[in-house]
């Protein structure tokens, strides 16, 4: 991967399919079957958690399966050190709760994209100057689509990414309010990590991503 690389497709994947879909469990369990079913229903852009156990295994894996099909990180990357361990696992970006600057400029430098966690506009503010791709607005549910509106207004030009609580009715809210993309969760994957349906997983995600298309769903 060149330097920028992954920062260029992190921003071109949000800015065409406006969705990135969390993959975060607890125990160990087959993270490559849900990443098929979510690819198999038109999801392209995926984040899996760090802390998932065989995370890094399963983003090495998807990318020497499905290539520049998907555009795939790392997220709940606390730390600087970890960031390496990401980059060799063959990933695109990383992903934060919060804003750490070492973390966004170790991730650049390493020609990762990266979506580091905000919740105030200094804080928004200093992730874009530190070289970050968007600003992961979170908690999302604490704060609304009028909180993105609100913060777009004197700052059209910072790339808002919410997160956190976001199901299928408050996707179309929250990109009208301004949001380049969304990214979700458990509304989302359900019970797939834990043995449940991956066909009721395949029929969500084609609801997600229609809707985060323009299309139907909207509540």
């Amino acid at each position: 991967m060149t330097a920028l690389d992954g920062h260029a497709r992190l921003a071109a994947a949000l800015r065409r399919h406006r969705l990135v879909a969390i993959l975060r469990a607890t125990t160990g369990t087959d993270l490559t079957a849900a990443i098929d079913a979510l690819v198999e229903a038109g999801v392209r852009c995926l984040e899996v958690t760090l802390p998932t156990p065989g995370s890094l295994t399963a983003v090495a894996r998807t990318r020497a399966r499905l290539g520049e099909e998907v555009t795939i990180g790392v997220g709940t990357v606390l730390r600087a050190t970890d960031v390496q361990r990401v980059a060799d696992a063959g990933a695109d970006f990383i992903v934060s709760p919060h804003l750490s600057l070492p973390v966004v400029e170790t991730a650049r430098d390493l020609g990762l994209g990266t979506l580091p966690g905000v919740l105030t506009p200094t804080e928004a503010v200093d992730a874009m100057a530190a070289g970050a791709t968007a600003a992961k607005l979170f908690p999302a549910s604490a704060l609304g689509p009028s909180f993105a509106a609100a913060l777009r207004a004197p700052l059209p030009d910072v790339p808002l990414v919410p997160t956190g609580g976001i199901g299928l009715a408050d996707v179309r809210p929250w990109l009208d309010a301004g949001a380049l993309a969304v990214a979700v969760g458990s509304p989302l994957l359900g019970d797939a990590l834990t043995g449940g349906s991956l066909d009721e997983l395949r029929t969500r995600a084609g609801e997600f991503v229609e809707t985060a298309r323009g299309g139907g769903g909207r509540a």
